[in-house]
């Protein structure tokens, strides 16, 4: 018996509902929007669609936050999307604000939830989550690392022409252009990635990952809805299912490699409790040198927010 809540009914927010209901693991998933009448819409067109895609999941659009009390797992993708020429660093201004009210609503009406943050710049974004929730650690994280491995995944299919489902990876560090894509960790069939692929073309390939986010927003004019949302409603499954499953995600990190009170992204179990378990790699001396650079970037962001004294 599981309500989930997921706040912003715009594209990535809408995409997280439907996404959700079609898997049929929850009894509700409620969407709330300061435009409730856009909310409504949206959850109607999605439980319309529940009898020809065959799901039972009841979905309910609003404005009002008592419609989430006793939310079990409430995703936040509230927010302003990316433009062409801004950074996710751009947004911090205005979405941290918003995220820091979107929290502080749902929590009166939810004891104990789980949080997911979306909204960027997701890092810091789920920090401010974090402070405004009071919640433990393990129980409010950020969406991140599968929606990263998952491009750097889709761009190996391509190249190597296999199966997306056969593609393993592990990816590390901020949500941005300087994520730690590891191929050494990165498999096809168990196949080390190294021995299908020469290693230009691979580094070609961890590149455009980096900047797989801002190559969306070049083509589209705003920040992509498909992969992020089935992205944030896996993880939802993951954990409604206690499946503790190994995934990236944006976590809190006290000592673990090295890194203390920040969010960063690294490998996780996630289950009914949140996250489980972090999980500590054997990190070589480059790959550590590229997560000290990403943390030290998202250091300078949490220093942006802190200084906004929200």
């Amino acid at each position: 018996m599981s309500k989930v809540t997921v706040v912003g009914a715009g594209n990535v927010g809408a995409t997280v509902a439907n996404v959700l209901a079609h898997k049929d693991v929850v009894n509700e998933v409620v969407l709330l929007d300061i435009k409730g009448d856009f909310a409504r819409g949206k959850a109607l067109d999605s439980w319309q669609q529940a009898p020809i895609d065959y799901y039972s999941t009841k979905l309910k659009g609003t404005e009002d936050y008592k419609d989430t009390a006793g939310s079990d797992i409430v995703v936040i993708t509230a927010g302003i999307p990316r433009k062409p020429g801004m950074s996710r660093d751009d947004l911090i201004a205005t979405n941290a604000k918003i995220v820091n009210i979107v929290t502080k609503s749902i929590m009166e009406h939810s004891e104990n939830p789980i949080i997911i943050v979306v909204s960027n710049p997701l890092d810091v974004m789920t920090y401010a989550a974090f402070k405004a929730a009071g919640l433990p650690a393990s129980r409010v994280f950020g969406m991140a690392g599968i929606l990263d491995t998952a491009r750097y995944r889709a761009f190996l299919a391509t190249a190597l022409n296999v199966s997306p489902k056969d593609i393993q990876a592990v990816l590390m560090g901020g949500h941005g252009d300087t994520m730690v894509p590891l191929p050494r960790y990165t498999t096809v069939s168990g196949i080390p990635v190294t021995e299908m692929i020469g290693d230009d073309e691979l580094n070609a390939i961890v590149e455009r990952t980096k900047k797989g986010g801002g190559e969306l927003v070049g083509l589209m004019g705003t920040s992509a809805w498909y992969a992020p949302g089935a992205a944030a409603a896996q993880m939802v499954e993951t954990i409604v299912r206690d499946e503790n499953r190994i995934f990236p995600c944006c976590a809190y990190l006290n000592g673990e490699y090295g890194i203390n009170e920040m969010f960063l992204g690294v490998p996780v179990k996630l289950g009914k409790n949140g996250i489980e378990q972090i999980l500590e790699l054997q990190l070589n001396d480059d790959e550590k040198e590229l997560l000290n650079t990403s943390a030290q970037h998202v250091r300078a962001v949490m220093d942006v927010f802190e200084g906004m004294d929200i």
